[in-house]
């Protein structure tokens, strides 16, 4: 598997496939501290992320949201005093995708730049 921070979104069709098991391992296996959980029979990759103080958090949430935009696939975002929540999936196919991978690794990559 290429490494997920160097590849792109592609545009995701309704009926695109979902990750198989063998796939999210591998690609949990490229991501930090990332985790899939399922809410409302819905697969997501979920991660918490610790901030000194708010601002600092404001400031990456700020990010996450321009990746988002810049790929056109956007999370969910929890912002609160020095924690930040992310949740990547597809919301067309109601699960994972490749790309919710991907935008999980540049998301860490964010935090990575920013320490």
């Amino acid at each position: 598997m290429m490494k997920l921070s160097e590849m792109t979104c592609e545009a995701c069709q309704a009926d695109a496939p979902q990750l198989t098991d063998e796939q999210l391992a591998e690609g949990l296996a490229q991501l930090s501290d990332w985790r899939c959980e399922t809410i409302d029979d819905v697969q997501q990759l979920h991660r918490s992320f610790s901030f000194d103080d708010f601002a600092y958090a404001f400031i990456f949430v700020a990010q996450v949201a321009e990746i988002a935009m810049e790929h056109d696939h956007h999370p969910r975002i929890l912002l609160e005093y020095g924690k930040v929540e992310v949740h990547w999936w597809t919301h067309k196919i109601k699960g994972l995708h490749q790309n919710d991978l991907v935008m999980a690794a540049k998301t860490d990559q964010l935090l990575d730049a920013n320490e």
